[in-house]
């Protein structure tokens, strides 16, 4: 069974850093991992991605403020989140697909989500 499991969402002050992690199971190593979120009363967004032979893509407004990175041996793939920012506010979800495409450019096709994790970016 293809799980994901999102955690290390809290309260941060804005400015401040957090870093979460989605723990993949069952999955094969074919697979790309992506970050997305939903603020509340908005659509899901992308937020950044990394592929199965290990390249990365950050959308614009993350781009030098946040890091993905991958544990292989622990099948795990972190959200290093710096400098937030208030509209950073959001449930941070993350989903794999087989299909890099279909993971940065069409979503809602994506194979597997977790259930996600909420940040809140507030003093």
């Amino acid at each position: 069974q293809l799980q994901l499991v999102e955690s290390g969402g809290g309260l941060v002050q804005p400015g401040g850093s957090l870093r979460l992690s989605c723990a993949a199971s069952g999955f094969t190593s074919d697979y790309n991992i992506g970050w997305f979120r939903q603020a509340p009363g908005k659509e899901r967004e992308g937020v950044s991605g990394i592929f199965s032979d290990g390249s990365a893509y950050y959308e614009d407004f993350v781009k030098g403020r946040f890091t993905i990175s991958r544990d292989i041996a622990k099948n795990t793939v972190y959200l290093e989140m710096d400098i937030l920012k208030p509209d950073g506010t959001a449930v941070y979800y993350c989903a794999a697909d087989r299909s890099p495409y279909t993971l940065r450019r069409t979503p809602k096709y994506v194979e597997v989500w977790g259930q996600g994790t909420l940040v809140t970016v507030s003093s």
